[in-house]
């Protein structure tokens, strides 16, 4: 460093915008009857959501920086892939701490939609998480939900704490989109 020249710290952010899309209809009844992935095309196709709530923010907890560290190094840990990965919601409100390590109140978790998580191009410099909850699944108020990287391994990435309404009936579509810069 020269004379007259400051130290520069380079910050990284992490943004995070949360959609849920809000249907009237069964997607069960479109996937066992069509099968996954024709089922989930099928059902978007002829539903239309009755709401949309966008949020942003969330916190980055401490077992999900451990786990993508790992991860950028080639340590062992499990992949937050399209096996693996899942989106959670849950009825507590407690406020989000860095040291969370689960929901915290009745919870309900979904594996990915095929196809999801998506890495987009570069530009977008994001990755995209996305969930459909069926009619049965999830009927509590959604207060809270996470990121995590599967049922065996159970780390979550993240945790954000907010009301996004009560479920009771329908399919509620959660996607989770996480941007670096």
């Amino acid at each position: 460093m020269t004379a007259g020249t400051a130290a520069r710290q380079e910050g990284a952010r992490w943004c995070c915008v949360t959609t849920v899309r809000k249907f009237e209809g069964d997607v069960d009844a479109y996937i066992e009857r069509y099968g996954p992935e024709e089922g989930l095309r099928r059902f978007y196709a002829e539903n239309e959501p009755v709401e949309e709530i966008r949020r942003e923010g969330n916190m980055l907890v401490r077992v999900g920086i451990e786990a993508i560290w790992k991860l950028v190094t080639g340590a062992a840990a499990t992949e937050f892939d399209n096996t693996n990965a899942r989106l959670g919601v849950g009825d507590d409100n407690t406020a989000a701490q860095e040291t969370d390590s689960d929901l915290i109140g009745t919870t309900a978790w979904k594996g990915m939609e095929g196809g999801y998580p998506i890495v987009s191009p570069l530009a977008d410099k994001k990755v995209t998480f996305r969930s459909i909850f069926g009619p049965a699944e999830g009927n509590f108020a959604w207060e809270e939900w996470a990121v995590d990287n599967g049922a065996v391994a159970h780390k979550l990435m993240n945790r954000k704490v907010e009301s996004l309404g009560t479920k009771s009936a329908g399919s509620w579509q959660l996607t989770v989109e996480i941007s670096l810069s």
